[in-house]
């Protein structure tokens, strides 16, 4: 017997949903597809998928190349409005590049969003990277000092399903995919109350990451440090960054307290 899906609300928009489910379907790994191939990801007819394209295409947000469609810029300008309503820019951000300006590293404040990290802000240099991060950017968690102390930090039976069952994808020789140590590691990040990586998610790069807890002690974000091997070591990455991010860290959870509003819109970030 086939079971009847449940009715949606008389004020539910069916066209806005399929909308916003194109522009969802491109992602790091599909940043431009052909018609049929939005209308694969999305589970739309090729004639709704192409409408669709259409629309988002005439409002601005997708231009089409040849026979591929790709975003714009302007789909930033949600990112922007969200991260406005926070005030992140005006609250965080100064930590982010005094940690900067201190250290010579990038730094970036992320929040967990299954199975990646999400970044909420970042501060970078002049240095040229490979992988440069940005408002928006996800990564994928086991790869990211954020990510590995934000999962190190969730409950353990939820820190027990991500190692089961999340894919690891592996970035370099050095990314760590097998579980039993990714377990360990992640064991280890929430007795030190902190994370570091190298040569993992791309060659040359190490990081270091420290939980910001909200009032009630949850974790909710996390800061970090990122710069080239070539510039430090990881035991030297840890003795002159990590009280950095510590203090960093420290001040934010103060801003935090003092502008609670902020809590809720990093929770809405990591779930949305």
């Amino acid at each position: 017997m086939t079971s009847t899906p449940p009715a949606r609300d008389s004020e539910f928009l069916t066209t806005l949903e399929r909308g916003l489910s194109v522009l969802r379907a491109f992602s790091r790994e599909r940043p431009e597809m052909t018609l049929s191939e939005v209308a694969v990801q999305t589970a739309l007819s090729p004639a709704v998928a192409r409408r669709c394209l259409h629309t988002l295409q005439e409002l601005g947000y997708v231009v089409k190349q040849g026979k591929r469609f790709l975003l714009t810029a302007e789909v930033m300008s949600f990112a922007s409005a969200f991260l406005e309503s926070m005030n992140l820019e005006q609250v965080v951000r100064p930590h982010l590049q005094e940690v900067r300006d201190e250290t010579g590293d990038s730094s970036s404040l992320a929040v967990f969003s299954d199975p990646d990290v999400l970044y909420l802000l970042h501060v970078s240099t002049n240095r040229m990277v490979r992988l440069a991060a940005g408002v928006g950017t996800r990564f994928p968690a086991h790869a990211t000092s954020l990510g590995r102390i934000l999962v190190a930090h969730m409950p353990d039976a939820r820190v027990a399903a991500y190692v089961k069952t999340t894919p690891l994808q592996r970035f370099t020789e050095n990314t760590i995919v097998d579980r039993r140590r990714l377990g360990q590691i992640l064991k280890q990040a929430r007795k030190n109350d902190y994370a570091t990586i190298q040569d993992e998610l791309d060659y040359g790069i190490v990081s270091v990451a420290v939980p910001v807890r909200a009032g009630s002690g949850d974790v909710i974000a996390a800061i970090n440090c990122s710069t080239a091997t070539s510039r430090v070591d990881p035991g030297e990455m840890l003795d002159t960054r990590l009280p950095v991010l510590r203090r960093a860290a420290r001040e934010i959870e103060i801003e935090l307290r003092r502008y609670p509003v902020l809590v809720h819109s990093i929770l809405a970030a990591a779930q949305g």
